[in-house]
Formats: structure tokens, C-alpha cells, sequence
């Protein structure tokens, strides 16, 4: 029998779902990040540890995962030749690698037409156009991930920067990000100097509980990103009754806030990231496996 491995690869951790050629899942397993352009080696470690779980879990013998049709959706798969190294050091028997928000978007929507905004620590928003991917976004926080928790929270912090020098008006917000820095402005530039994306997107959260209760710096900071998520959302050209998802862990909080045209199109996902890349492998190599 032919079997069939999703993986979703990320920063934060690793998923692998083994499925049969019906796309019914039989196994799956967890383990640790799998940026591969952060740690390339690390990344190998994780997807084989949890492909061997998923095949564990299967009750499937370890040597299958020579067997396996792989498509694996992973951060950092779009930058410089990572993914082409990280394919020489696999054992699978078929292999595609392709961006996270590949196998996002087919998990999202399935294989019709449609698009998908990612948004959590980082963003990308990701369109399917007559079969074809088209991707825009996704170049890190610091010129691009528009709508990010990374994005948000630099932008907090500039704002208490100002609101503390009494450049621009005080809120609650601006008070308790200043009071999270002992109120001492130079401690905040020395944590924003070194601060990773994630360090920046731990504020994000504290944007959206303060918008809720009408507090200024919150609403201005959730307005600029919606800002520019309705003009890349207008480029896609989406028709009418198109599916459209936001996804990531910051995606369904900017929907209240999109214009009503927008809203009314906002669909629930189909199925998570990692099913999406399980069903891609058997679209991909089901045929050559039949």
C-alpha cells in the first residue's frame, strides 16, 4: 500500500501526517522547528523525528519512511537554495518542498481557486489564480510581513516612545507598554536594538484587548495594517464568492475591523496547514504511485 506525508514546518514546531492513498490519515506526529533557512540541520533532525513518530503512531515499520511521497510546506522554503540542500538530505522515495503557505492555503481551500492571509509573528498572503501560486509578502518585518504581530509591536513600541516624550497623545496602551519598561525609554530602545520578530510580536495581543476598548494608539495601529491588507486584498482582484481565509494566529482578530465588502467574504478554513500538504502529496505523486 502507497502512503503518503504531509509536514508543516515552521518556526515554532514540526507536524507530520501520514495518510493512505484516500487521503485518510493513519499517523501523525510532532517535533521542533523546522525553519530551514534559520537552522538547516535542526530542521532535518525535527522532520525526520516527527515523520518517525507519525509512522509510530501509524503502526507502521520504521523503514517505510523510505516508501513515503513527501510534500513538506516549510518556513524559509522560498530563500536562497535551502530547500534544495535539505532535499539531498532526506530519505523519502518522492519529494516536494514548497513554502508554508503553500500547504496553507490548500488546507485553507482546498485545490479551487481562492486566496489566504497568514498572519501571526510574520505574514504572507498567498492567491491561487487559475491553478497557478501567486505569493506577495512574506520578506520579514522589517520592510515587509505588513499586519504582523512583529510589525505590531515595533509599531507599539515606537508609539509609547512618542506618547512618553509627549510628541503624540498618552492612551492606557502606550501606559502599560511604558510601565512594562519601568517607564525608562532607554530600556525600551536597548530591548527593541536586539529584539527578534517574536519578542516584538509578544505586544501584539495587548493591541487588539486595547482596541476593543476604544483606546486611540490601538485602533490607529490595527487601522494602518488594515490599511494596507485591504490594498493587497484589492490587488488579488478576488470576484464575488471566491473563498478567501484569514489564517495564523492573528488572522481571524483583523476581521471585525476589514471594510464590510471583505468581511462578508471571510470563510472559515477547511482544514489546517499540515492536512493541506498531505493532500498536496497525494495530488502531487498519487498517480505515479497507482
Amino acid at each position: 500500500m502507497a502512503y503518503f506525508l504531509g509536514v508543516d514546518g515552521g518556526g515554532t514546531g514540526c507536524r507530520a501526517l501520514v495518510c493512505d492513498a484516500a487521503g485518510t490519515p493513519v499517523g501523525t506526529g510532532t517535533a521542533g522547528s523546522a525553519n530551514i533557512v534559520s537552522d538547516l540541520n535542526g530542521a532535518h533532525k525535527n522532520i525526520l523525528q516527527a515523520t518517525e513518530l507519525a509512522l509510530k503512531a501509524a503502526g507502521l515499520p520504521a523503514e517505510t519512511i523510505q516508501e513515503l511521497s513527501a510534500y513538506l510546506g516549510l518556513a524559509g522554503a522560498n530563500i536562497d537554495n535551502a530547500a534544495e540542500q535539505l532535499s539531498e538530505l532526506l530519505p523519502f522515495r518522492a519529494l516536494q518542498i514548497e513554502s508554508d503557505a503553500a500547504i496553507a492555503l490548500e488546507g485553507a481551500i482546498g485545490s479551487q481557486d481562492g486566496a489566504a492571509a497568514i498572519i501571526g509573528t510574520g505574514s504572507v498572503f498567498i492567491q491561487r489564480k487559475s491553478g497557478t501560486l501567486i505569493p506577495r509578502g512574506g520578506w520579514g518585518f522589517i520592510v515587509g510581513d505588513h499586519g504582523s504581530g512583529a510589525r505590531l509591536g515595533r509599531s507599539l513600541l515606537e508609539a509609547a516612545l512618542l506618547a512618553h516624550e509627549h510628541i503624540s497623545p498618552l492612551s492606557p496602551l502606550t501606559q502599560k507598554v511604558m510601565a512594562h519598561f519601568d517607564n525608562d525609554p532607554q530600556t525600551l530602545v536597548t530591548f527593541a536594538q536586539t529584539a527578534s520578530p517574536a519578542a516584538f510580536g509578544r505586544f501584539a495581543p495587548d493591541i487588539f484587548e486595547f482596541a476593543e476598548q476604544d483606546d486611540p494608539t490601538a485602533r490607529a495601529l490595527i487601522g494602518e495594517a488594515v490599511r494596507v491588507i485591504e490594498e493587497v486584498l484589492q490587488a488579488m482582484h478576488l470576484h464575488a464568492g471566491e473563498p478567501f481565509c484569514m489564517l495564523g494566529g492573528l488572522g481571524p482578530k483583523y476581521v471585525p475591523y476589514l471594510g464590510a465588502d471583505y468581511r462578508e467574504q471571510v470563510l472559515p478554513p477547511l482544514a489546517d496547514a499540515v492536512s493541506g500538504a498531505a493532500a498536496l502529496a497525494i495530488r502531487r505523486f498519487g498517480k505515479e504511485q497507482a
